[in-house]
């Protein structure tokens, strides 16, 4: 089994205010691209060297050149055009009002092509798919080939096939859920092939939705748990566990004994911290399900998806990090 990573996390992190600050000046026509690159330079080899600290062992840049979490797609890849109208109706859970998407309003306007309204180019979803997977193979073959030891890959259309009224909404576009996750699954073992090497760790984060504190998405695994454990050519899963949105764990019994779980117990949307108490008495739980050696733990999702980030200060999620760490520490003893 490849190095298990006790103390995980998803990847973004709360944009410092001089990261937001000079993004809108660049915006505003204020400063050079360059100018802004090297304030995101600072900021990232600042909380590189706060998540040493906090004592994590897997590091991020904290996502802050992106504005959304998987614009990387859009602003690389020929093809996708602005429209006016968002691409997909999505309808979000939690405090305040609906957030906006910035970056994510696009849809394909043209065949894709990898660069240093989608029917007239593509005949079915499915089409589009695996157009994409492809891109984002070599995109991760590439990672790969560059020394990465750790590939973690995010996909929080997953959680669509485990709550109800996203089941439904599929079926009122005319698709089969069960047929479409099927495959998702299938494209997603093939964007992983390039990774599939001695020495580097495959990760793959099931998102719930987070947007501001929001989500979009509920219900437990049990619908997916079979196939996707079994099936998902990865070595860990960072799953959601922080509410009983995410169900019970049972579901974990369907994971291979060569799979780690990382369970996502402490929440990145709100601020209140978790107890140690609490969190020890919840991976003793799920230990019924997956033996404790094969168990690590991290915030459930990013604590900034979107530039915006979650409703919690800087130094919330600090000590919501060292937690991470520490509980880690008391489990597992690194």
């Amino acid at each position: 089994m490849p190095d298990i990573y006790r103390a995980d996390h998803v990847g973004s992190l709360l944009r410092p205010t001089e990261v937001k600050e000079a993004r809108s000046a660049y915006q505003g026509g204020r400063m050079e691209l360059s100018e802004v690159t090297a304030v995101e330079d600072r900021a990232i080899l600042r909380v590189l060297e706060r998540q040493k600290d906090v004592g994590m062992t897997v590091f991020t840049d904290g996502e802050f050149r992106r504005t959304v979490f998987q614009n990387d797609l859009v602003e690389s890849v020929d093809g996708f055009v602005e429209t006016s109208s968002p691409a997909v109706v999505r309808i979000w859970q939690g405090p305040g009002e609906q957030p906006t998407e910035p970056g994510m309003r696009h849809v394909v306007g043209a065949k894709l092509r990898q660069p240093g309204i989608t029917d007239p180019f593509y005949s079915s979803r499915s089409d589009l798919l695996w157009e994409i997977a492809e891109i984002i193979r070599s995109e991760i073959a590439a990672l790969a080939e560059s020394g990465v030891q750790y590939i973690q890959m995010d996909a929080p259309r997953y959680s669509y096939y485990v709550d109800p009224r996203w089941r439904q909404h599929l079926r009122d576009l005319g698709e089969d859920p069960d047929q479409m996750f099927e495959e998702a699954v299938a494209a997603d073992n093939h964007c992983l092939e390039g990774a599939q090497r001695e020495g580097i760790v495959v990760a793959f984060h099931v998102c719930r939705g987070n947007n501001q504190s929001k989500w979009y998405a509920e219900g437990g695994y049990e619908a997916i748990a079979e196939l996707l454990f079994g099936s998902l050519k990865v070595d860990r899963f960072l799953l959601e566990y922080d509410t009983e949105r995410s169900g019970t764990f049972d579901p974990l019994r369907f994971t291979p004994s060569d799979k780690v779980v990382v369970l996502g117990l402490i929440s990145s949307k709100e601020a209140e911290l978790e107890s140690s108490d609490k969190l020890l008495r919840r991976i003793e739980e799920a230990s019924a399900f997956v033996p404790l050696e094969r168990l690590a733990i991290s915030p459930q999702c990013g604590f900034a998806s979107t530039a915006p980030g979650n409703l919690m200060t800087e130094d919330q999620q600090w000590r919501k990090l060292e937690m991470v760490a520490e509980v880690a520490r008391q489990v597992w003893g690194n």
